[in-house]
């Protein structure tokens, strides 16, 4: 299982690699475009979509720095993997977008309130700002498509930030167009829209990051289904306590499940809790990490078993209490359950001490008598073989 994991997380790394440097080479192409002959065609809204597009390639480069840790597996210092440096990268685009937009918004309401200032762009800006919607949305489509096959919210991230960039640039030639039409503050108007649009995304991305990075769940849809497999599975018979989380593009689950009978040997109860895993990780391409918590009674209605004597003690406790019982000594088998807030006792004798099924039940009824004084035990039950 942890080569099909290592073997995933290189494919993530390969491709979040490949698709983000076409992107950086695209966004050096356009950046440098629009900032150069935003300036020759003086247009301020195009100027502004040229800053974009230099903050898409410190994304970009976020996004590469973030990739190489993410896919690396869990170390000492690290025990749950790399995720959630893809999750912070993922929040740092969202909060540079913001910034972008807040510092392009800014010049382009200083500009309206001084007129004197406002640029007149020339033809030349409704062809690069053309130039940049094509190029932006096919880079969008590239790298959504690149995103959906590994599963990766910072892919889907940067391809949404590709789409706001041509966006922005469809307004930008609106704005041009119209200020060349003779509206001289359409370039300046079109600029704040950019920049409320690019905000608008910078939030999109950066907010389920940061829930991310607070350990926010699964969607409840998720959890739903996550449920509804665990219910599938023999010998169970309910789940509490389900938790999720999410790790970069993988999520982990932490789960109690209440066995169907409470008096299955551990071994079974394990292999239980094993399938529970193995299904979880087979059915969600996303869940990676399981933690199972085996419960044979439900611990949020039932008396929790803390304070009970453990084995040690109790066995201690049954020697004082039948010493005035010499059949007990030839028990070879002492079997507890913890339930309802009191240890039941299965005692276990050679078959050679059987007689009869009536010195059975009087067997049965001294040792339970002997244990009156002593809460902690509930029921004994008596067993030859």
């Amino acid at each position: 299982m942890s080569e099909v994991v290592e073997d995933r997380a290189q494919v993530r790394l390969q491709v979040t690699q490949r698709v983000t440097l076409v992107g950086a080479i695209v966004n050096i192409i356009l950046a440098l475009s629009k900032t150069i002959f935003g300036f020759i065609a003086q247009s301020q809204s195009l100027i502004a979509d040229g800053i974009h597009s230099f903050s898409d390639l410190f994304s970009d480069a976020l996004v590469l720095i973030a990739a190489r840790h993410s896919h690396r597996g869990p170390d000492e210092a690290h025990p749950y993997g790399h995720g959630r440096f893809e999750t912070a990268a993922t929040m740092g685009l969202g909060v540079l977008l913001g910034l972008v937009a807040v510092g392009i918004c800014w010049d382009a309401v200083e500009r309206l309130f001084s007129p004197e200032e406002l640029l007149q762009p020339t033809t030349l800006a409704v062809y690069v700002a053309l130039f940049s919607v094509l190029a932006n949305e096919g880079l969008y489509h590239y790298t959504n498509r690149a995103a959906r096959q590994i599963k990766s919210d910072m892919l889907k991230a940067n391809a949404w930030h590709h789409r706001s960039d041509a966006v922005s640039s469809i307004v930008v030639l609106i704005g041009v167009v119209g200020t060349l039409a003779g509206l001289p503050y359409l370039d300046a108007i079109a600029a704040i829209a950019v920049a409320l649009m690019i905000g608008h995304i910078g939030w999109e991305v950066g907010w389920p990051a940061f829930q991310e990075l607070v350990d926010a769940g699964l969607d409840e849809d998720q959890v739903a289904k996550i449920t509804k497999t665990i219910l599938s599975i023999g010998g169970v018979e309910a789940v509490h306590m389900l938790r999720t989380r999410k790790l970069g593009g993988e999520a982990s689950v932490d789960v109690h499940v209440l066995l169907s009978q409470p008096w299955l040997s551990v071994s079974e109860g394990h292999l239980i809790g094993q399938t529970v895993i193995d299904r979880l990780r087979e059915d969600f391409d996303e869940i990676t990490d399981v933690t199972v918590h085996i419960d044979p009674e439900d611990d949020e209605i039932s008396p929790p078993s803390k304070g009970l004597p453990l084995r040690a003690d109790a066995e201690s406790i049954l020697t004082e209490a039948w010493q005035g019982v010499p059949v007990a000594a030839e028990r070879n088998r002492l079997l507890f359950h913890y339930l309802d807030g009191q240890v039941d006792v299965d005692v276990y004798f050679p078959l050679a001490t059987f007689t009869d099924m009536e010195q059975t039940a009087v067997l049965t009824g001294t040792l339970q008598e002997a244990l009156e004084p002593y809460s902690e035990f509930g029921e004994v039950r008596v067993y030859f073989g």
